[in-house]
Formats: C-alpha cells, sequence, structure tokens
C-alpha cells in the first residue's frame, strides 16, 4: 500500500513587482486588488523620471487602505507595507532583512532597475519568494525572473494582450522561467489564494 503524499505549501514571505510605461495605471489596478491585511511586505520598482522628487507613495497613498511608502536605506522591511524604490536609486534586499539604496550605474537604461530588485530579493527569500512582471517598454526584469525561478521562487508576468506595453512581460515570457500568465485581475486572485493558504 503507497503512503499518501503531502505536499507542503510553500511560505511567502514577500512580493515584487516590476513595472514601467503604463505601470502607474497597472499598478493602480493591482492594488486595489488586494486584501488590506496583506501578511507580506511588497516591493515595487516603477521606472520614475530622476525628477519627480517625491516619488510614487504620495501618488498611491490615497487610493489603497496598506501602508505605502518609499522604501529607506537600512529601514526594516515590515510585513502589510508597500514599498516603493525611491527615483534614480537602485532598491536592494539585505540578508538582515532591511533595504539598500544604490547609486551604481544603470542597468537596462534604467536606476531603479527591476532586474537589480529581483535578483537581489531571490538570494534572501530564495522559494518564499513571489515575482510579478508588468507593464513595460523594455526587457528589465527578465534576468531578474530568470535568478527568482533558480532560486525557487515563484514567477508571474501581466499577459501581453492586456498590457498597454508588452515588450517587458513578453521578455520575461521569452526567458521561459515563468509560472503564470495573467491578467491583473488574475494577479491579484493569485495572490489573494496564495496568502489564504497560509492562513489554513
Amino acid at each position: 500500500m503507497s503512503r499518501p503524499r503531502f505536499i507542503r505549501r510553500r511560505c511567502l514571505k514577500a512580493i515584487v513587482v516590476g513595472a514601467s510605461a503604463g505601470g502607474v495605471q497597472a499598478l493602480d489596478t493591482l492594488l486595489s486588488l488586494l486584501p488590506a491585511d496583506l501578511q507580506v511586505p511588497l516591493v515595487i520598482v516603477q521606472h520614475i523620471h530622476p525628477a519627480e522628487d517625491d516619488g510614487l507613495a504620495g501618488v498611491f497613498a490615497h487610493r489603497c487602505p496598506l501602508v505605502i511608502k518609499d522604501a529607506e536605506d537600512k529601514e526594516e522591511i515590515r510585513a502589510g507595507t508597500v514599498y516603493f524604490a525611491p527615483p534614480d536609486y537602485h532598491l536592494l534586499i539585505e540578508r538582515a532583512g532591511t533595504f539598500a539604496l544604490s547609486v551604481d550605474e544603470k542597468v537596462n537604461y534604467a536606476r531603479p532597475s527591476v532586474d537589480v530588485l529581483f535578483e537581489s530579493a531571490a538570494h534572501v527569500w530564495h522559494s518564499q519568494l513571489l515575482a510579478i512582471v508588468l507593464t513595460g517598454a523594455n526587457n528589465d526584469g527578465a534576468q531578474g525572473i530568470r535568478v527568482v525561478k533558480a532560486c525557487g521562487g515563484t514567477t508571474i508576468a501581466q499577459d501581453p494582450a492586456t498590457a498597454p506595453y508588452a515588450a517587458m512581460p513578453q521578455a520575461a515570457i521569452d526567458t521561459g522561467a515563468l509560472d503564470r500568465v495573467l491578467s491583473l485581475e488574475g494577479i491579484g486572485e493569485f495572490i489573494r489564494t496564495r496568502l489564504r493558504s497560509m492562513k489554513s
């Protein structure tokens, strides 16, 4: 008689999101789909002009019930908070569970870079990481998706057919390292389902 198989659910420790052109509107939709009692931190790189001194936290603060702020150097990363990379800084995750800001050279013509965030997060959270690539007009995030997948994390891209700029999610798809290709509504449902599974 064969023994029953027990499947251990992978605990989700963090969500990282990358977006570029069209991303503000996409993030507006995605954040509205998240539960108010978000159990993990959500860290976002949205390509933004360096002159946008106020960053994006102020744009979303009144549209979402979650705590939303710009990440700060050496800040402790807390569950239930949405963090944005500040303009003109790469945002990295440190093993101590803190952020690091960097002014190193641009990656994929961008600072902050999605790849930089994804790769550093993958080496900290491994299989407990969910990485999501949204709309954008370049290929930033594709290499990061490869690293997240190699480290055991879960990878998702927005369906290019639903993205105002398809190049960035398509580049992620072309890596062959994605677990799901979903609409924004589908991504929201995936996150909610994954979080519900952590409670059961």
